[in-house]
């Protein structure tokens, strides 16, 4: 749990500036005004955050992000890895590893799991964790927006406790469609090109093992990010936008394909992927690598003795 919260709070503090960027390309819709036409590309929209609010500008949102990702990263990580345990104990989910499966004690110390299992333990756990922090998304959300004008977070809680449960709930099921497949897609993809990449990369030392992590995490990131990125811009219109055509899922689905077609779910899209790589890559690294040397230590301690 303390590494998975140390993790949310690196990429966090790291790799804001790609969320908030995210979020004010994807609020918008062909009807705004915008102070300036090149607002509505990466570049154009950074040199206006730059211009009107400086660096701290790209870094707004931070806080809310904080409360979301640390404990959120904590919770994901630590019930993925003992809801894997769980399942692996059913002969229905379990693999049993080979002698030519992981011979290095530098590969992994997860429970290994079918495809099944993984896609299972991935969507169920991302899914359950989504919908405790779910009114703490649409805070974060708000405030990487710059269509509300909140003075604190605390205020800006409160306002939305005062709407009602359907505020704070709000977007979850676009949420869920979105965080249910990545989750599972990316637990699978993550295990099987580990697997198969050991044989090009064999986890033979600590720096091996973390570059094979990393290499691993960063490509099934790109894999579940591309796959589910239409429903991330579901949910920021939903939690952002106030318009009734913005009211539920079909409703916004509907609104999205009339205003830009099938490219509009694809708004921000590489912004997303660039965020979900760099923090795929550099958590599941660290959460692994520590793991492994954890594990080691009782060996190494055996073996001086």
């Amino acid at each position: 749990m303390i590494l998975g919260g140390l993790s949310g709070l690196a990429t966090t503090i790291a790799l804001q500036p790609f969320d908030l960027l995210k979020t004010r390309i994807q609020q918008r819709e062909p009807g705004d005004i915008v102070r300036a036409r090149n607002t509505r590309s990466i570049i154009g929209t950074a040199k206006d955050i730059l211009a009107t609010k400086g660096v701290r500008g790209l870094w707004r949102g931070t806080n809310a992000g904080l409360i979301r990702n640390v404990p959120g990263i904590a919770l994901y990580m630590t019930s993925l890895n003992h809801i894997r345990s769980l399942l692996a104990t059913s002969p229905y989910f379990s693999v049993i590893r080979t002698p030519s499966s992981y011979t290095s004690t530098h590969a992994s110390v997860l429970p290994s799991l079918t495809v099944t299992g993984n896609l299972l333990a991935g969507a169920t756990t991302r899914v359950a964790i989504g919908f405790l922090l779910n009114p703490v998304s649409v805070l974060k959300t708000r405030y990487e927006s710059n269509m509300y004008s909140y003075a604190s977070l605390s205020s800006a809680f409160l306002s939305m406790v005062r709407s009602g449960p359907s505020e704070l709930l709000r977007g979850f099921v676009a949420s869920s469609l979105r965080d249910a497949p990545y989750a599972g897609i990316f637990v699978v993809s993550y295990e099987a090109i580990k697997q198969n990449a050991t044989v090009l990369l064999p986890p033979n030392s600590t720096m091996s093992s973390a570059l094979l992590h990393s290499l691993s995490a960063a490509s099934a990131g790109t894999v579940a990010t591309l796959t589910t990125h239409p429903f991330d811009v579901i949910k920021t219109k939903v939690q952002v936008r106030t318009e009734d055509r913005y009211h539920g899922l079909a409703r916004t689905v509907k609104t999205i394909f009339q205003q830009r077609g099938l490219l509009g779910f694809f708004d921000g899209a590489s912004l997303r992927l660039s965020r979900k790589v760099l923090s795929s890559a550099i958590g599941w690294a660290v959460y692994e690598s520590v793991l492994l040397f954890m594990k080691r230590q009782p060996e190494l301690k055996s073996e001086r003795t």
